[in-house]
Order: structure tokens, then sequence, then C-alpha cells
């Protein structure tokens, strides 16, 4: 009877050791990120970018300048395949509430330097894109995966933020809430 004790010990020890594993894995996988998630409804931090598609009136985008206003920042990147996905779903929500006053912003980041242009008007994009330099604006978001959409209210807090791709239902219900 002992033998057949250290066998089935033998056995469970390392099937509950990797299930407690596996759990550890997946409850840090899900668990929100400190920044910027942890500051919902905080400040959005500032920032400042070079505006290189669809805007002809400036040549760079300043956050703090749109007060007033609620901002839908859109990280992205060209070599990026869900960002590619997810282009369309912007566009049609920049176009659906450019006349109710939202400031959508494709933001070009971890790209090359020249890239967005030539992506935007080869895609029919209408939205401006900016070129996040050093990717600054990303740091200052805590944007690791790409898309990440960062919605921000019309007075500067930080209101949501959703990393991979988001359904254009989705995104409408987040940017009525905005409106």
């Amino acid at each position: 009877m002992t033998d057949t004790k250290e066998e089935s010990d033998g056995f469970f020890y390392p099937l509950s050791l990797g299930v407690v594993v596996v759990a550890l894995v997946l409850a840090i996988a899900f668990v929100p990120r400190a920044l910027p998630h942890g500051k919902m409804g905080g400040d959005a931090p500032d920032f400042t970018a070079e505006l290189v598609a669809n805007s002809p009136d400036k040549a760079s985008f300043h956050l703090a300048e749109q007060r007033g206003h609620p901002v839908l920042l859109d990280f992205w990147a060209t070599w990026c395949g869900p960002c590619k996905a997810q282009s369309p779903v912007v566009n049609r929500i920049a176009a659906r509430y450019k006349d109710r006053g939202l400031v959508v912003v494709g933001m070009n980041t971890s790209d090359e330097e020249g890239m967005a242009a030539a992506y935007a008007k080869g895609h029919g994009l209408q939205f401006p894109m900016a070129y996040d330099r050093g990717n600054v604006a990303a740091r200052a978001y805590d944007v690791e995966n790409l898309p990440t959409m960062v919605l921000i209210s019309k007075t500067g807090k930080l209101i949501a933020v959703r990393q991979g791709m988001t359904s254009d239902d989705e995104l409408d219900r987040l940017v009525r809430s905005a409106l």
C-alpha cells in the first residue's frame, strides 16, 4: 500500500504545481497594467507629435490644445497586421463623429519615419496621422501592444484604453460615451 501512496503523491505534486504555475501566468497576463490603466479618470499625459498626413492646416498635434473635444488616439504601425485590419474601423468612426467634435489621430509608432503618409494615402484613411518620434507618446501611455486605442474626455481625462482589435460596435459605444 505504501508504494501506491508514494506513486500517487509523485503524480499529483507535479500536476498541482503545474496548475498553480498556469494560474499565476494567466493572472499576471490579465491583470491590468499599472500605467496608464491604473489612472483611469486621471489626466491624460500631454504630448506633441509631428502630423505627417491628412492635416493640411497644422504641422503638429498638441494634445493640450484639444480641450473641449474628446480625443481618440490610435497607436499603430505599418508592419502590424491587426493595425491594418483595425484602420478601416477607425476611419469609419472618425468620419461618423467628425461633425460632433471627435478628434481622431493615428499615432504611427515603432515604425520607420515616412511610412505613415504613404500608408494612409494608399488605404484611403482620412483622419490625421502623427509620427511618434522616439515612441514618446507610446511610452507616456504605456503602449506595449499594437494596435492600442486611447480615448480621452473633453476635459483631458483618460477614460478608456483598448489593446488589440476593437470592433466597430465597441469603439462606437466608447466614443458615444465621450461625446
